[in-house]
């Protein structure tokens, strides 16, 4: 079946450099799309990435990239008319979601899950009041704040502690708790240097009541052609609201998971489309709280490149791609630990065949080009008889690992 270019439907993959590529622009190339793009090369799709920096980790398996500010909508727009891909896969927030969503509704593009779902989840601000005020669901009490004297009095409200995020950041940036008044001026400045969107001017940040949950979850879930499918629940541990372990399954009640899935399942039909969102959740007795939902694969799900028979990549691939998602195998209990370092330098690895020869452990390392400060380089996942073990294992292999930052010569 000969098609043109933008039209190739939901389940047809064509040939890669061919007038009949099936043709995906990644908006957002680290290390999670990095995973996505390799999926996605597996089925045969050529793919495009797309990054606001050079040597972004998805660049090195893509086809073809590009360096553009993604917010800059007339330079984004542009890219996107010059490459015209058949599908548009948002990787990251910080995205000129306006300008997505009116090439999706003048069907020159498609956007996966949809431009909808990118802009509203883009920012907490569009995520938090539709899951609170659209649909009812439990979430902590929360003020959006413009200004520190905004701050000061939603902090008032609310009382302390409480949890101060820009409405706009990934992994934790930007993020702090504020136990005491003088934390709050430290508080929002830190939110002023962690948004994604902090060199554009945004400001606002969303500053909410703390829940003291027993545990918190991601329940990944997958929204595809066929229906809806739940993963195993991910348990983590997070510091400063950034990723450092996961493992799954986490062990939770019967009432608490059915009342997990009730809440992933409303809040990624209310976003629409196809594709893997990252539903995090507190967790408190049976009780269970909308925290936040990214529409697309999220850090803690790495431990499911170790975890079960797809990992949420492949799995978010199929979905987007609209071929059928199956039952999921799992392969036992398993974990995931981040490699993260400080420093300035380009990362040289040391120490893989002490980290590589426990049983089950796998390694990945990112491939991003520097560190300036603190970055995530890596992660090791490991399987074990229960939880306990694998997290073991993870942490032996992770601390066998030596990250040293060396300046690089570009003369080599």
């Amino acid at each position: 079946m000969s098609v043109q270019r933008g039209l190739i439907p939901p389940g047809v993959i064509g040939t890669p450099f061919s007038s009949q590529a099936s043709r995906v622009m990644l908006l957002g190339s680290g290390e999670l799309g990095k995973e996505v793009a390799i999926e996605l090369v597996r089925l045969g799709v050529e793919v495009i990435a797309v990054d606001r920096y050079p040597d972004a980790p998805a660049m090195a398996v893509a086809q073809s990239s590009h360096v553009v500010d993604m917010l800059d909508g007339v330079a984004l727009g542009q890219l996107i008319e010059r490459e015209r891909p058949d599908l548009i896969v948002p990787e990251v927030e910080a995205i000129d979601t306006a300008l997505l969503e009116r090439l999706e509704a003048e069907g020159r593009a498609r956007v996966a899950p949809t431009a909808r779902a990118t802009r509203l989840t883009m920012d907490r601000e569009g995520v938090r009041r539709l899951a609170a005020e659209e649909l009812g669901l439990p979430t902590s009490p929360y003020f959006f704040a413009d200004s520190l004297g905004q701050l000061g009095a939603a902090i008032d409200r609310l009382g302390l502690p409480c949890v101060v995020k820009p409405v706009m950041s990934s992994s934790g940036h930007g993020q702090s708790v504020v136990r005491s008044a003088d934390e709050i001026e430290t508080a929002w400045q830190l939110a002023q240097s962690g948004g994604r969107a902090a060199q554009h001017g945004a400001s606002r940040v969303i500053v909410e009541g703390f829940i003291d949950f027993d545990y918190e979850i991601t329940l990944l879930t997958v929204q595809h052609r066929d229906g809806v499918t739940f993963l195993d629940p991910v348990g983590h541990l997070q510091i400063d609201g950034d990723y450092r372990e996961s493992w799954q399954p986490q062990p939770m009640s019967d009432l608490a998971l059915a009342e997990a899935r009730r809440i992933a399942a409303t809040i990624t039909s209310a976003l629409g489309g196809w594709g893997i969102f990252g539903v995090e959740l507190f967790v408190q007795g049976e009780r269970v709280i909308f925290s936040e939902v990214s529409p697309r694969p999220h850090d803690t799900g790495l431990v499911t490149l170790v975890s079960q028979d797809l990992s949420e990549f492949a799995l978010h691939a199929r979905a987007l791609l609209g071929l059928p998602v199956p039952g999921l195998t799992s392969l036992g209990p398993s974990a995931s630990r981040a490699l993260t370092v400080e420093g300035h330098g380009v990362p040289v690895f040391h120490g893989l065949e002490r980290a590589l020869s426990e049983p089950t452990v796998q390694v990945r390392l990112f491939g991003k080009p520097r560190v300036d400060g603190h970055r995530r380089v890596g992660v090791v996942a490991a399987r074990g008889q229960n939880i306990e073990a694998a997290r073991s294992r993870c942490r032996q292999a992770a601390e066998a690992l030596v990250v040293e930052l060396v300046e690089d010569d570009p003369a080599v």
